[in-house]
């Protein structure tokens, strides 16, 4: 029947654009109407079935700035309009956001809150010299999950994380134990977070002291001073945890999986010209 509209109304309308409302291909309906497709329809064709390739690929997460990298990569000839466009046309969408809710930060008002050093210079020289970390919560039907994690600046790697039912110190220190024992940062590390009282407490403190790092801290209310974990957190929310996790257990599973496997190892990172972490900790450097 939409073939049938199609070729009613061929004249009236352009082929292109009735393909598009109708959801139909152009290649499926010049053969139905016994032509041949053009060389660009059957070239949209055949990316189209890369683009889905691609997009099954990372979980139906990727739009098309990081589709277009994959396809670069391969060895595809394609602007990233035309990869947006063809997405668009064929119902691909990529991961999108959703907005906070619970508050993670409680602010301790008898602790003396570090400045801030890092000043929202989110990019770093080399590894393990700059790391951020915060805190952020997870939806499950058992009640929140909460996630600390610890990331270097230099990779956007997450070297570091913790989940639990609870967000004292020790969940923080957890992740940051894990950093540690993955990485053994020399002396000078900056460590920078917000002003919680998980970070400001004297056992944290403590630790941060026994490493020499230097401590740098968010001004009060100003997000954009530890923008680069919260990116993270955002994404996290937006590929891993869509939907509410029908137990704590299933969400952690997950979330490890999200970071060890896909985020760490494979995920193309924009602000590392679309590789992933890990990958870019390994492109030699002189």
């Amino acid at each position: 029947m939409r073939y049938e509209f199609m070729a009613a109304h061929d004249g009236q309308y352009a082929v292109k654009r009735m393909c598009r409302a109708l959801n139909v291909s152009r290649s499926g309906y010049y053969a139905w109407h016994g032509r041949a497709a053009s060389p660009r329809a059957q070239a949209n064709e055949a990316l189209v079935v890369q683009i889905r390739e691609e997009f099954r690929a990372s979980r139906g997460t990727y739009g098309s700035p990081r589709i277009h990298a994959m396809l670069q990569r391969k060895g595809a000839s394609c602007g990233r309009n035309r990869v947006m466009r063809l997405m668009r046309l064929h119902g691909m969408a990529g991961a999108s956001r959703r907005r906070r809710f619970p508050r993670t930060t409680q602010r301790n008002v008898l602790a003396s809150p570090a400045p801030n050093l890092l000043q929202q210079q989110f990019s770093s020289a080399a590894p393990d010299r700059k790391w951020v970390s915060d805190i952020t919560y997870i939806d499950t039907a058992e009640g929140w999950l909460y996630l600390a994690v610890v990331m270097d600046l230099f990779s956007r790697k997450v070297v570091g994380w913790a989940m639990a039912d609870h967000t004292r110190t020790s969940l923080v220190q957890a992740a940051f134990e894990m950093a540690l024992l993955q990485r053994q940062p020399a002396q000078g590390l900056l460590h920078h977070s917000d002003q919680g009282s998980q970070y400001t407490s004297e056992a944290y403190q403590q630790a941060l002291a026994a490493h020499h790092c230097q401590v740098s801290m968010s001004r009060v209310g100003n997000c954009y001073d530890n923008a680069a974990i919260e990116s993270f957190f955002g994404t996290l929310k937006a590929e891993c945890a869509r939907q509410r996790f029908a137990t704590r257990t299933q969400a952690r599973t997950a979330i490890f999986e999200y970071i060890e496997a896909w985020y760490n190892r494979r995920r193309l990172h924009s602000a590392l010209d679309y590789v992933s972490p890990s990958e870019f900790e390994q492109i030699p450097r002189h």
